[in-house]
């Protein structure tokens, strides 16, 4: 399944961060605790590298405790400091990270008698949860949410201290979806919108690597009998075992496959991480090529 997607407000975004980074102290990257590889983006990490940055994996309460903890050891193992969070009860941790971070710079400022207000830019590719921390952090509505990318078109600050500031930015894919695994996982998470891809063809494919890695979860939740179907037969099988019959007990597929991926994204078939570190290329991209 190709995924090529690259919307015009992704390289306007992409022009505005370069613009911005100069104005802040501290660079907030998050990423989905359930594609800890796949969520982060090197063009982004190659832009950010000379700043002071701490990296989130967000959605924590949806991922594999374990292979968290084994992403953040490897993270950690690179010198990156880097924290898990349920975004709807550890957002406020998250502050004690940035004022590590953005300690050197307050110190300096400190020194000259300034009293200084640190600002913070949170980036990330879209549907990672980037204004929903926001607002936690605010405590309350301030940065739009939406379950789909792309709802954040604009830069905007918002102050959730007396003495820091924080950017919502867009959210910055890479500039080609060369990489077909990487693609196919962040349409999994609605990082892509799904009106841009094959979703019959996607749910299929998250069934089948589902079924790999929590092969009773799949069982359980759709109700299949037999988890060595493949294709279209997989999608009768969810139809069959859920009852999304159409007049005439037509398998409604189009519903099925909405099901699928919307109680994946929403964790209902348990904690599921997918991608380990075993079995991924797990290093920061060399800085041999122009941002």
């Amino acid at each position: 399944m190709e995924i090529n997607w690259y919307p015009g407000h992704m390289a306007r975004a992409k022009r505005l961060l370069s613009d911005q980074l100069s104005r802040v102290d501290v660079v907030i990257e998050l990423c989905d605790a359930r594609l800890p590889y796949s969520s982060r983006n090197p063009d982004l990490i190659r832009l950010i590298e000379k700043k002071q940055r701490v990296l989130i994996l967000g959605k924590s309460d949806l991922a594999d405790p374990k292979m968290t903890d084994q992403w953040l050891n490897i993270f950690r193992g690179q010198g990156i400091a880097c924290q898990a969070l349920d975004m709807n009860k550890q957002a406020k941790n998250a502050l004690g990270m940035i004022d590590k971070a953005a300690r050197e710079t307050v110190e300096r400022a400190a020194q000259r008698g300034i009293k200084k207000t640190v600002r913070a830019m949170i980036v990330g590719v879209p549907n990672v949860g980037k204004s929903t921390l926001i607002n936690r952090l605010h405590g309350g509505a301030i940065a739009k949410v939406g379950d789909m990318p792309g709802v954040t078109r604009a830069n905007q600050w918002v102050k959730v201290s007396p003495y820091l500031e924080i950017m919502d930015t867009p959210g910055l894919l890479w500039p080609r979806l060369d990489d077909p695994l990487a693609a196919r996982r962040l349409a999994y998470i609605a990082a892509i919108r799904d009106e841009v891809v094959d979703t019959a063809a996607l749910s299929i494919q998250l069934l089948i690597d589902l079924i790999e890695m929590a092969p009773k979860a799949v069982e359980e939740r759709f109700k299949i009998k037999d988890l060595s179907l493949r294709g279209p037969d997989l999608l009768d099988a969810v139809c069959k075992g859920r009852g999304f019959l159409m007049k005439g007990g037509i398998f409604d597929t189009e519903r099925a496959c909405k099901v699928i991926l919307d109680e994946f994204r929403g964790g209902k078939l348990g904690r599921i991480t997918l991608e380990s570190p075993r079995k991924e290329a797990v290093k920061e991209p060399e800085n041999d090529q122009e941002a």
